[in-house]
């Protein structure tokens, strides 16, 4: 009898992953479930204990309930040089990271893609709400396999695509844009195809202790945090002042990094501006940040400022090939492409124009919109396909 084949699954103790391992299960694959330590900072505010603890308990009861083996990894110092160390880092040139995507790119897929060959599975698999698609070239020769309903590969001429997920509303393709191509190839996503309520539904039907857990939130395996206190333990605060549009002072920032653009300021906020007498109290946001002056530059609500139509996509990343924008396509202009934006996880997606130029690829908006922050991601789609993406950046910058 042929061994039925192995996959990794990350196990976090949440719903996601644990309807992952039954599914798995259920489709005839070997799991090993694999629980990551990754942060022990935050503790449970009323026995003290690290939160990890916690989650790893209820992830070893699935576990066990489920009759699959069970691990636990400590990536710790390898997530705090390459992603906390480099999101302070970020923050203290003024600009806004995205320490999720930096998890998934630098610890999650490629150390459990490194661990699942030590192990000898032939996959690594997640909790992921997000699909995969294997794209085949003309060429390509299939034959049966012994299962009879499925087709392999005899050459190597496959391709394979990031789509959303099937529940839009949880969908997190935004999260995993950097992805490689070697890397997708050897991973799965099995509750791509569900919405949250079916996942929370199989949960219950099995009779999961955490089919109704809330959703993790917050920074990934930090959790929910109060952002500035954090940052304020490695960036020391800097006072600064605040500019009107008309470059007129109107109050005083403790420092630029503890700050994003679109970010709403005024006294709810702990931040006293002085507006002008007799003037219609509006909400004020951070529209501009001038970090090697430590400026602030905030715009009440509606005003031009808050508005960006054009981004510079820095550091991009295809997840197949980059965009023809040398091409035609859509009826648009030589050396543009239409595609989907998204600037924000779950966001709205954006009908945009990409172009190539100068060395560097930017998108036009169809529509200016506000909360656009330098060092977030922009993601590009076209359809359901995730074509990639890279860091958010200004011609100004």
């Amino acid at each position: 009898m042929k061994n039925k084949p192995k996959v990794l699954l990350a196990m976090s103790g949440g719903v996601d992953s644990s309807v992952a391992a039954l599914l798995l299960k259920k489709q005839g694959y070997e799991v090993i479930g694999a629980f990551m330590v990754n942060w022990s900072d935050t503790k449970n505010k009323i026995t003290g204990e690290c939160t990890w603890r916690e989650e790893r308990r209820i992830a070893m009861k699935i576990a066990a309930k489920l009759e699959i083996k069970f691990i636990t990894l400590n990536f710790e110092k390898l997530y705090k040089k390459d992603v906390v160390d480099v999101m302070f880092k970020n923050y203290q040139k003024g600009i806004t990271p995205n320490p999720d995507i930096d998890c998934n790119n630098k610890i999650k897929f490629p150390l459990l893609i490194k661990e699942a060959k030590k192990l000898g599975c032939d996959f690594v698999a997640t909790g992921h709400y997000a699909r995969t698609f294997a794209r085949y070239s003309p060429e390509s020769k299939f034959e049966k396999s012994e299962r009879g309903s499925e087709k392999r590969i005899k050459n190597n001429k496959e391709k394979y695509e990031l789509l959303r997920a099937k529940d839009e509303s949880k969908d997190q393709s935004y999260f995993l844009y950097r992805i490689k191509q070697n890397e997708l190839k050897n991973i799965l996503f099995p509750i791509g195809e569900h919405t949250k309520k079916e996942v929370r539904e199989i949960a219950k039907k099995n009779k999961f202790q955490n089919y109704n857990k809330k959703s993790t939130v917050g920074i990934c395996f930090i959790g929910k945090i109060n952002l500035k206190e954090f940052l304020k333990k490695r960036i020391k605060p800097k006072k600064g002042i605040i500019l009107n549009p008309e470059g007129n002072k109107i109050g005083e920032h403790d420092g630029i990094y503890y700050y994003t653009i679109g970010q709403r300021i005024g006294p709810r906020f702990g931040i006293d501006l002085e507006r002008g007498k007799g003037k219609e109290v509006k909400k004020w946001y951070v529209a501009r940040k001038d970090v090697k002056e430590n400026i602030i530059v905030a715009a009440p609500e509606g005003h031009e400022l808050n508005f960006r139509k054009e981004i510079i996509i820095k550091n991009s990343h295809w997840i197949n090939e980059k965009p023809k924008t040398n091409s035609t396509p859509d009826g648009v202009s030589a050396g543009e492409v239409k595609v989907l934006s998204r600037i924000r996880q779950v966001g709205e997606l954006l009908p945009s124009i990409l172009k190539y130029e100068k060395g560097k690829f930017k998108i036009i908006l169809k529509k200016a919109i506000t909360g656009v922050s330098q060092g977030q991601a922009i993601v590009l789609y076209r359809g359901t396909k995730c074509l990639g993406g890279g860091v958010i950046g200004f011609n100004n910058h």
